[in-house]
């Protein structure tokens, strides 16, 4: 069997952009490959929860490539331009290189990037620009090699994600995005080091709020600096400039340095939430579909497309769920709220960042 189909039809196009019932379109799909990680970072994998017994999704649990080209194909025909590749870490994935020429092909994909932590990123950075990759983020909270390393669950090597940025760099998988989880008390103490290194590069750093996704990360809202926070003290030490959105539902507040050094974003999702402006869909290793980051459920793709759900059953599948999508969960945000979605949020890990 093919690893993933041919891709010469043009996805189905609607008539008018989808909308869902808070007239937000569809833009972004951000696809999990498998729910594994190299990494244990306490906020999203903590160690103790996710060891060595762990049972993670087998294989067969798994989308295999069709059939996440499928759900690709349809989603782009339905008004999604960017596609987004997401883990656990998508690259242990050894084959990930024909997906990505598959996703490449498809006609209306604008962007097509992955998120990664950089350990296994070096050595592929090329074969994955040729086969269709334009750019990639990776995760990186601190310079500090103690701190990142405790942030990484004891799994990660500083130099190797050093490393790993420069060989995406001269891959030409650029813009290349820096993503900063921020946690009182954890790692805030190192951020102007880390900001201080990259300034003066194209590479953008990206500070993010701890956020509350799933049930596992121990996430206390005192562990949250506010992003408005984190300007202050940038602004203290480099004057900054707010700039425009790259496209409408981009997520990350945008600033450049006003000596031209550069450009820092800051995503806000628990003190400045962007529900409005949200256009993504996320779809999980094994086939679900979810609407929203702090999701509690979502819609099982796979029985349909096992049972050979054709082009036009997948679209109107698709078509409904983002029809009927209200989800506003960080606008909401409460005690009660969160209270009420204890132990029910689907983990970060599952569906990517």
């Amino acid at each position: 069997m093919s690893s993933y189909p041919e891709t010469d039809a043009q996805p189905i196009r609607p008539r008018a952009q989808l909308q869902d019932a808070l007239h937000r379109p569809l833009h972004d799909l951000r696809i999990s490959l498998l729910d594994q990680c190299n990494f244990r970072c306490p906020y999203c994998m903590p160690e103790d929860r996710f060891h060595a017994d762990y049972e993670f999704l087998r294989k067969q649990q798994r989308l295999n490539y069709e059939e996440i080209l499928r759900v690709a194909s349809v989603a782009v025909g339905l008004g999604a331009s960017k596609i987004r590749l997401t883990g656990g870490e998508p690259l242990l994935d050894k084959k990930i290189a024909t997906l990505i020429s598959g996703l490449a092909k498809l006609p209306g994909v604008e962007d097509l990037a992955l998120t990664t932590n950089g350990m296994l990123l070096a050595a592929v950075a090329g074969k994955l620009k040729e086969a269709g990759l334009q750019r990639v983020t990776i995760s990186l909270d601190s310079l500090d090699p103690g701190v990142f390393r405790r942030m990484s669950g004891g799994r990660g090597d500083l130099e190797t994600v050093l490393e790993a940025i420069d060989a995406a760099e001269r891959a030409g998988l650029a813009p290349i995005k820096i993503n900063v989880v921020v946690q009182r008390g954890v790692n805030d103490h190192t951020l102007m080091e880390l900001l201080e290194h990259f300034r003066g590069t194209p590479h953008i750093v990206r500070l993010i709020e701890f956020m509350d996704v799933g049930n596992q990360n121990g996430w206390r809202m005192d562990q949250v600096v506010p992003s408005r926070e984190l300007r202050d003290q940038v602004m203290q030490r480099w004057p900054l400039r707010r700039i425009d959105k790259n496209y409408a539902g981009e997520v990350a507040r945008r600033y450049a340095y006003v000596d031209g050094m550069g450009e820092i974003g800051f995503i806000s999702s628990v003190t400045e939430p962007f529900c409005g402006d949200c256009s993504r869909a996320r779809l999980s290793a094994d086939g679900v579909l979810y609407t929203c980051l702090f999701a509690s459920q979502g819609t099982d793709l796979r029985e349909a497309l096992r049972n050979e759900a054709d082009e036009e059953e997948l679209t109107d599948i698709l078509s409904r769920i983002w029809l009927q999508r209200a989800d506003r969960y960080s606008e909401l945000r409460s005690p009660e709220l969160a209270e009420a979605h204890r132990q029910r949020k689907v983990e970060m890990y599952r569906i990517g960042g």
